[in-house]
């Protein structure tokens, strides 16, 4: 059998299994419109919150006023009991509260620094970040305000006081996630490892189904087949990074060089994996079943989520054995960083050493399966 054919070959025969097709294109497409579809607003706003305003003057209400106009908060309750404002936050009405304490103005007038409280729901990170942010935003515009006007009391013109509050300008801007969203953060990582897990599970399925029903044959046979399967994940990552990215303007690479090769290197080492999985198991269900459980470990594995440097030192080691590490830290800076060819050249090293490795195991488990074609 040449090459050529073989790899047509293989190619026709994956695409006539359904599960296999599924898994590798089906899959992969549902996923790049089902997973990013929570995200589209990329960072929340309007939250709910509450004020609790011991004080009623006029300072506690002009800070009732920011916090009703910023972007970041919806006030929908505000309240002189602390009391009701927890009860609300208990119910799910709100999100979190400001606690304005009593005799704020005064202790303001007098220069003296008063602590206003800012309580969140630190079980949604993202909503609690929001409150706290939102609330330190409008807290910190009332307070420069009173100082600029305690300032110019002092003889000081508008600018020196500006000048005297703020000697230095900070201006903050993202370079690599300019909507600061949760979307761009986590979806380009993840869709890293959706491309793997899929066509690991398919080829894994599919090379169990064969071994359910004949040996291994030739070994030279499956280069062919491992090509199709490697070019079934290629396909399926060029849809994630070439079409989903663009619908939903997640970032795309300014040099494909580096995307194809990165992909098309993570897709090989996907294939054979599924082949040693698939030849070891024998068995088209437990095949897939082994790998079910191992898509979170490899994110959090993976040095985007959690840093790389708080791994424990096995933990970092297991990291390196898996192609999805060096995937996705290649493929986040070219996708979102503009990362050239040279730039992702240890990444790069890295798959190429760990697809060859994967290469090597499923030949080994072939090689332990075979029987005469």
């Amino acid at each position: 059998m040449t090459a050529p054919r073989g790899f047509f070959a293989t190619l026709a025969a994956l695409l006539r299994d359904p599960g296999v097709l599924l898994l590798a294109l089906v899959a992969p497409v549902l996923y790049s419109f089902f997973y990013p579809w929570p995200y589209l607003h990329q960072a929340p706003t309007r939250v709910p919150v509450a004020l609790v305003d011991a004080d009623h003057s006029s300072l506690s209400r002009q800070i009732a006023r920011y916090a009703a106009a910023s972007p970041r908060l919806e006030v929908v309750l505000v309240t002189g009991d602390e009391g009701a404002a927890r009860a609300a936050m208990q119910r799910g009405e709100i999100e979190g509260y400001a606690v304005l304490p009593r005799d704020l103005r005064r202790e303001v007038l007098h220069g003296q620094p008063v602590v206003a409280p800012v309580v969140g729901n630190g079980a949604y990170f993202l909503l609690n970040k929001v409150v706290l942010a939102g609330f330190a935003e409008s807290l910190g515009t009332v307070s420069a305000g009173v100082e600029l006007r305690r300032l110019r009391a002092r003889g000081a013109s508008g600018l020196q006081a500006a000048a005297n509050r703020t000697p230095i300008q900070l201006q903050l801007v993202p370079l690599y996630n300019p909507t600061e969203g949760y979307g761009s953060y986590v979806v380009p990582a993840v869709a890293v490892l959706i491309v793997h897990q899929t066509l690991l599970m398919a080829i894994a399925m599919w090379a169990g189904t064969w071994f359910e029903k004949r040996g291994s044959g030739p070994l030279a046979h499956w280069w062919p087949r491992l090509a199709a399967g490697a070019a079934l994940g290629l396909a399926s990552g060029a849809w994630f990074f070439q079409a989903a990215f663009r619908i939903f303007d997640f970032g795309s690479a300014a040099h494909p060089a580096a995307q194809v090769l990165l992909l098309a290197l993570l897709a090989w080492a996907a294939a054979a994996l599924g082949i040693a999985l698939g030849a070891l198991a024998a068995d088209r269900e437990r095949a897939m079943q082994l790998m079910l459980f191992s898509s979170i470990p490899m994110v959090f594995l993976s040095g985007f989520s959690w840093p790389a440097e708080a791994l424990a030192s096995p933990l970092r080691a297991l990291a390196a054995l898996l192609p999805t590490t060096p995937a996705i830290q290649g493929l986040l800076r070219v996708n979102q960083m503009d990362a050239t060819l040279a730039d992702v050249q240890p990444q790069l090293a890295h798959l190429a050493l760990l697809a060859a490795g994967a290469t090597a195991l499923a030949f080994a488990a072939l090689a332990r399966r075979r029987t005469p074609a």
